[in-house]
């Protein structure tokens, strides 16, 4: 019997989508420490982005074919070392977009009308200082009209655009490798194609009134530090719901200072899963502990391809 190790989980239904055809799929965890003396065990391994399967974990592979990650970006796997081990590598990068793009959406709606801190303070104030939390919540923004900039226009950055439209909003797009001419949108019955114009990297940041970053990790630098930073508009919004370290956070933390960011949403952190609590604790924040794929419909769909994949994989 073939054994498959989901270190980081996997949804009830690839697991039963697994079981029925065979294999035994093994859900508990194998700490970081240890991998590399189990991973040897399993013919596949699953992962999200908490477990990192380095080169030293796959010098002896044992009985490793095949390595999934649940989710976007492969930047937690030393792939090019497995491939050359022999070891098949994929993620399931479409299944999450859906999920990723609606929680750039919240974080931007919450941002817009101040929702993160009147939530946090409503339980504790509301009953007895109601008026004066009207008055301090007052004066948000609308969505209408305002210039959203995507950089990495890739699935989750279309499907960021496509509700960004039903928003009103204006679509700056940027990717480093190709942006499409056209945008392939469907409300309900209704479909079309919106014509997208092309735009620079430092377009997108010197125009754009939020800005959204759909990129993989950095490896040597920021891609956004104090130079980018100062290119940008006065009360800029920043969303980043890809990977810690694309906003240099100790630069943002000045910008948020001195006003040159309006605010934050941030999903992803440097030195996950204990991120500096300095960012967190900004008033100008809006923070989630990593949770841009972590709906049921997305988890059900990433846990059906990466059981698909598997099972595919070895009938080959």
């Amino acid at each position: 019997m073939r054994k498959i190790l989901a270190n980081d989980g996997i949804h009830a239904v690839g697991k039963k989508l697994l079981e029925e055809v065979g294999f035994e799929v093994v859900t508990e965890k194998i700490s970081q420490e240890n991998l590399a003396a189990h991973i040897g065990e399993f013919d596949g391994i699953m992962v999200r982005s908490a477990t990192k399967i380095k080169a030293k974990d796959l010098v002896n592979p044992g009985r490793l074919k095949i390595i999934g990650r649940a989710g976007v970006g492969l930047d937690n796997i030393d792939s090019e070392f497995a491939r050359t081990a022999g070891i098949e590598v994929f993620n399931t990068p479409s299944a999450s977009s859906k999920a990723v793009a609606s929680l750039v959406i919240a974080m931007l709606t919450g941002i817009s009308r101040k929702l993160h801190h009147a939530a946090r303070t409503m339980p504790l104030e509301g009953a007895n200082n109601f008026a004066n939390l009207k008055k301090m919540y007052a004066g948000g923004f609308e969505l209408e009209g305002k210039k959203l900039g995507i950089i990495g226009f890739g699935r989750i950055g279309q499907e960021l655009a496509r509700m960004a439209v039903g928003l009103g909003m204006e679509i700056m797009p940027y990717d480093a490798f190709y942006t499409p001419t056209t945008l392939n949108c469907e409300f309900g019955k209704h479909s079309f194609s919106l014509p997208l114009q092309q735009y620079e990297l430092d377009q997108v940041f010197e125009q754009a009134d939020v800005i959204s970053f759909h990129v993989p990790a950095q490896k040597d630098r920021a891609l956004v530090g104090l130079s980018e930073l100062n290119k940008m508009k006065n009360g800029v919004v920043l969303i980043n719901t890809s990977r810690g370290g694309i906003i240099d956070e100790k630069a943002l933390i000045e910008a948020l200072d001195s006003g040159k960011v309006r605010a934050a949403g941030l999903d992803v952190f440097l030195n996950e899963p204990n991120p500096d609590a300095h960012i967190l604790e900004h008033p100008g924040v809006f923070s989630t502990p990593h949770i841009g794929a972590e709906t049921e419909e997305a988890q059900t769909r990433i846990g059906i391809e990466l059981a698909t994949r598997i099972i595919d994989f070895f009938e080959m």
